[in-house]
């Protein structure tokens, strides 16, 4: 299977699509960003004013990993509908309650206002964000992944990852701005609100571009055939994608949650606990530390489509393992030159780190996506991917800041990094390469979609 059984699209129709899923994961991905950066900056004095700073950090970074604990249940009921009615519709859907939920925090009152009914609001919107960038994730690289050439997938596919640090770009530009031009009396007033209400004109925008693109011609194949084998009454009726998922292709999902660990863990202790850590260990300002985020997220921004062009020659596995155990062998030098207080030491940490994060993020979606079968594919990499997101990157800022606050160290959360890289590579390692393989053409067993149920009685596809 190494060639394409379908001719691929033309280009200017294939860079619109790219750009459709790019715009609206950068939106997601600002959206669910600026939320990690906010818990880090202000969230802990604005909704947990009565605790200790480090515990009121603690508190603010628990209600960021909720949303974490909300994304493998979008992951089922987005994977689920998107297996069945397209990745389109439910990619806009998903980005309307991104951003209704991300505006919706923007006018939220805080503690001082309305007591403890500021947190526990603000925990809810977080859960619909979760759930929403549960479902997006899936959709976007599965639109690209199923539209492009095969050829050069990883490279295509690789462009809606880089809507992860476009969006970490753009929502942690918006707060340096801010926090530049602002005292920190007024961003902590007012300001803060700014970048929140900020989604509700960035979806109207990817809205309007993603309404634009075609449904994947791979899934509408796939669907035309569903359709046939409902009308042959001697035919059987397709499972549930969850149930023909977990029977078929667990080994599958299993391996793409143990790439996740490093690839999420270290994402989120380099762009997130970094700005806890630097501002409390190394004694460096917010303005300091947001701006190395904002000059390493464009780097890592470029090197992903590299990465994934790279996938493309080498093959998914060996570049995803480079990122693995590059991330890990980081480490210890990634905290000593944070140490030194030095700002362009503190620039070449976090660069370097996003560089090999990179390695991993950027075929990871080409990787996913060549696992499953079409009428279970948008399932089978959203519940690989988001289920992992619980154990990987939900706790990592909680679990990072605790080991700083029990250990005044930052060995131990290096040796935490490092045990979630050993555990990919060895997931990475034990995978298939998936690099020749045709979407069109990747099938479960024969049995793997259907019930012994006559095709006649089933409710839908």
């Amino acid at each position: 299977m190494s060639t394409p059984a379908t001719a691929p699209p033309p280009p200017a129709s294939l860079k619109r699509i790219v750009a459709a899923s790019l715009i609206g994961t950068t939106i997601e991905w600002y959206d669910f960003f600026l939320y990690g950066s906010a818990a880090a900056l202000v969230f802990n004095k604005l909704f947990f004013p009565d605790s200790d700073p480090l515990v009121g950090t603690l508190l603010s970074f628990l209600t960021y990993a909720v949303g974490f604990a909300a994304r493998p249940l979008g992951a089922l009921v987005f994977g689920h509908y998107g297996d069945r009615l397209g990745r389109k519709k439910l990619l806009v859907l998903s980005l309307l309650l991104m951003g209704g939920a991300t505006f919706a925090i923007g006018l939220l009152p805080t503690h001082a206002t309305i007591g403890t009914a500021a947190p526990v609001l603000l925990t809810v919107l977080r859960l619909v964000q979760g759930f929403a960038l549960g479902g997006e994730w899936g959709g976007a690289v599965l639109l690209v992944s199923e539209h492009g050439d095969a050829r050069r997938r990883g490279f295509w596919a690789s462009w809606p990852q880089t809507g992860a640090p476009a969006g970490q770009l753009l929502a942690t530009g918006v707060l340096s701005v801010l926090t530049a031009v602002l005292s920190d009396a007024a961003f902590g007033s007012w300001g803060w609100r700014i970048p929140f209400l900020l989604s509700g004109v960035l979806v109207i925008v990817g809205l309007w571009i993603r309404l634009s693109v075609d449904e994947s011609p791979v899934f509408k194949q796939a669907l035309a055939q569903a359709e046939a084998r409902k009308a042959d009454r001697a035919a059987v009726a397709e499972k549930l994608p969850l149930v023909a998922v977990l029977r078929h292709h667990w080994r599958d999902v299993l391996v793409a949650m143990g790439a996740r660990m490093a690839e999420n863990i270290s994402y989120y202790v380099i762009t997130a606990f970094i700005l806890v850590y630097a501002t409390t260990s190394a004694g460096l300002s917010k303005q300091t530390a947001l701006n190395a985020v904002l000059i390493a997220s464009a780097v890592h921004f470029a090197a992903i489509p590299a990465w994934g062009a790279l996938s493309d020659r080498l093959g998914r596995r060996p570049v995803y393992l480079i990122g693995a155990v590059g991330v890990g062998l980081w480490m210890f030098p990634f905290f000593a030159l944070i140490d030194t207080g030095g700002f362009g030491n503190l620039i070449l940490a976090v660069t370097v780190g996003l560089v090999l994060h990179g390695a991993m993020y950027a075929p990871q979606a080409a990787f996913f996506s060549e696992m499953f079968a079409t009428r279970m594919r948008y399932s089978g990499a959203s519940i690989g991917a988001q289920f992992a997101s619980v154990a990987a990157g939900a706790p990592a800022p909680l679990i990072a800041t605790a080991l700083l606050s029990d250990y005044g160290s930052s060995t131990p959360i290096a040796l935490y990094v490092i045990a979630a890289a050993v555990l990919t590579v060895i997931s990475v390692a034990a995978a298939k390469e998936t690099r020749h393989r045709d979407l069109a053409d990747v099938a479960p067993p024969a049995d793997a979609d259907r019930t012994t149920a006559p095709a006649a009685d089933a409710r839908s596809l």
